[in-house]
């Protein structure tokens, strides 16, 4: 049998080395300026299990085999040390001392690893194990007892006065562990009352984590035929409100049989939480660098012939160029890691074709680095439900919205919501805020409550532009530019960053081409369609944009003078003329556009052409929700030239310098104080 003595003695080596003495008699300092007598005195220990094992290996050991046996060993050590050094004199006994060993890592081995997806988990031994998953649930914070002061009823036993019966939480124990009416005395074996003046309250938050791959059921991924289930994880005290729906984390926790009346479930104390971001692809294969080298003299060119070439298994080349761009310009924008939403941008899309933009927009989710297509049957946001642990409490559960966190969320088409549905999404939109209502009387508190979280992903939705034109036509009033937004109202689409009109440019020829391709598809599936010089699988494009993603970028004094010039003269012409109001979220966009063009094209300084293409996408957004402006732009100035001519690519860099040109004439001409940084030749 291990030398218990033995294994004190090491403990105590242990925090004599790693400073853990000395912490402790900082945490003793608060409890000597209060005159009020605690039951239980709460510690946080920090254990690096690599340190202990150079100290003991044996205590090692046990500190990564047997966590309650490990607390026993450092309780008793750290109150042995407490009365030697006179930290606190209102400790009279060892079970007042209340030790939390908060383990910094465990070792890299499969044992000490918990992979959500390996159900069932309960076989296992009960230490401390590592896991990674997605938060989709959590509760309030409610409370729990961390001690609990016993008294023997039989008046001539020494336990009826004193601190002889504690009971402290252990994790895996439910609240009747603690305090009931049933303990009986140590020394008597008489009832034991409870001191309720003397109990401890602490914090207690429960988290349903899930494994990350569960979202390939909400995604456009490959369906698998798996079943995803949920673990519960208690997160007690200080690490409340350490975790947020939507996130990834690293927990470090203790597995446990929590026994509620005849059932026993198997849920995670937490120990330790990280954030935590999944392994993204960060290298480029080689077609694209070639692709990069190839087009180094030509401004326009790489990101033209990168979205030229995207998405050929739904819509054939030259088809929805400026939507393919969009698309690939928010896939690179969107990071898992996003803590502002200015990396993110929203978009819509006005069609008469919602089959084909619904199937380029489930092909560019399966890119994303979380993509969640939010399904009819579903709740977008979030919803309430009653904790299922004793607690009584609601939990709230994560919506498509808050799961596509860092990601794209993609609503499909507008059509299919009710009025109520539009006006909430119109107000994530502006707000960038999920409001829950949790009604107190039903769930326990005494008063109503209004919750508030934070939504940072990107929204991807269509309208169809016909709805609204069978249903009534266009007034003669209408204002130049506009487009028919289908069943949305015009408060909607300017809560959507960019709005796009993705339509035939070549006519009925265009839509003969998409037919013949649908039919190749089906007829042939899997056979090169399209051969080019410059070839790139759906592989190749998810490499492009998680390297892209990874880039930071830093914006150069041309090219954010021209946002800057352009945002100036545009809301002075626009509100003169329209009315409307070019608010600071405009810059914001110009800016993210800029940026992500730039990533797009593998470099790292936005330059004045990432701000031409990001000012033409935001002008022909503007225009079809408000009407055209001073500065006159082609409906499709991004791909403004005939997709079969032989020059293509050369004739739009032409066209694409010319605009240039006239962005900056309209600089000039409307730009308070313009004359100062560009000059009139």
């Amino acid at each position: 049998m291990v030398d218990i003595l033995s294994l004190k003695e090491s403990a105590l080596v242990y925090l004599d080395r790693s400073g853990g003495l000395q912490k402790l008699a900082e945490d003793c300092r608060p409890f000597n300026g209060s005159h009020q007598i605690e039951a239980v005195y709460r510690f946080c220990v920090i254990v690096n299990p690599s340190d202990v094992m150079e100290v003991d290996p044996v205590l090692g050991e046990r500190v990564l085999c047997d966590p309650l046996g490990s607390t026993a060993l450092f309780q008793c050590v750290c109150f042995l040390a407490i009365k030697t050094l006179s930290l606190i004199k209102k400790i009279h006994t060892q079970s007042q001392v209340n030790v939390i060993l908060k383990l910094t890592h465990l070792p890299p081995f499969p044992e000490y690893t918990l992979d959500l997806c390996s159900f069932p988990c309960g076989r296992g031994p009960m230490r401390p194990v590592t896991m990674e998953g997605l938060v989709i649930a959590m509760t309030r914070v409610t409370k729990y007892t961390q001690g609990a002061r016993f008294l023997c009823v039989n008046d001539e036993c020494p336990c009826s006065t004193g601190f002889h019966h504690i009971r402290v939480h252990a994790p895996g124990a439910t609240e009747s562990a603690t305090v009931r009416s049933d303990f009986s005395c140590t020394s008597c074996s008489s009832p034991l009352r409870e001191d309720v003046k003397f109990r401890v309250l602490g914090d207690k938050q429960l988290v349903e984590l899930i494994h990350v791959k569960a979202l390939d059921a909400l995604s456009a991924h490959q369906q698998r035929s798996l079943r995803y289930q949920s673990v519960t994880l208690f997160l007690r005290d200080e690490l409340c409100n350490s975790m947020r729906i939507g996130r990834l984390y690293r927990v470090l926790g203790i597995p446990a049989h929590v026994h509620q009346g005849s059932d026993i479930t198997w849920s995670v104390e937490a120990n330790g939480v990280q954030t935590w971001e999944p392994e993204q692809p960060r290298e480029v294969c080689g077609s694209f660098w070639k692709l990069s080298k190839a087009t180094e003299g030509f401004r326009w060119r790489f990101s033209a012939i990168a979205a030229h070439r995207f998405g050929l298994d739904v819509a054939p080349p030259g088809l929805y160029n400026t939507l393919k761009l969009s698309l690939l310009l928010s896939l690179v924008q969107n990071r898992a890691d996003a803590k502002e939403t200015t990396y993110n941008f929203d978009l819509l899309a006005v069609t008469t074709d919602t089959l084909v933009l619904d199937r380029l927009m489930t092909y560019s989710l399966s890119l994303a680095c979380r993509g969640v297509r939010h399904q009819a049957s579903g709740e977008m946001f979030a919803s309430l439900a009653r904790d299922e642990h004793g607690a009584g409490t609601a939990n709230i559960h994560a919506g498509s919205a808050l799961l596509a966190t860092g990601g794209i969320c993609m609503l499909g088409d507008l059509g299919c919501y009710k009025k109520e549905r539009l006006d909430a999404i119109q107000s994530v939109l502006e707000s960038c805020t999920v409001s829950v209502f949790v009604p107190g009387k039903k769930y326990g508190e005494d008063a109503d409550q209004l919750l508030n979280f934070p939504v940072h992903c990107s929204f991807w939705a269509l309208t169809d532009s016909t709805e609204a034109s069978r249903r009534c036509r266009r007034a003669d009033c209408a204002v130049l530019g506009t487009a028919e937004m289908g069943p949305v109202p015009v408060q909607l689409a300017d809560a959507f960053g960019l709005v796009l009109q993705c339509r035939h440019v070549g006519g009925e020829q265009a839509l003969l081409a998409q037919t013949l391709h649908m039919l190749q598809q089906a007829v042939q599936p899997g056979k090169l369609l399209y051969p080019s010089c410059w070839e790139f699988s759906t592989q190749d494009y998810k490499e492009l944009v998680g390297h892209a993603r990874s880039l930071k970028a830093e914006i150069s004094a041309g090219a954010e003078k021209i946002i800057h010039g352009y945002y100036m003269a545009s809301r002075r012409v626009r509100t003169q003329s329209h009315g409307v109001k070019m608010s600071v979220a405009s810059v914001k966009l110009l800016i993210s556009l800029a940026e992500a063009h730039c990533k797009l094209c593998l470099r790292t300084q936005v330059l004045e052409e990432d701000a031409v293409i990001a000012i033409l996408l935001c002008e022909n957004s503007v225009t079809l929700k408000h009407g055209a402006s001073a500065l006159v732009i082609p409906p499709d100035a991004i791909f403004p030239c005939d997709v079969g001519n032989v020059d293509y690519y050369q004739s739009r860099d032409e066209t694409l310098d010319e605009l240039h040109q006239n962005i900056l004439r309209f600089i000039y001409s409307y730009a308070p104080g313009a004359d100062s940084y560009i000059t009139e030749e």
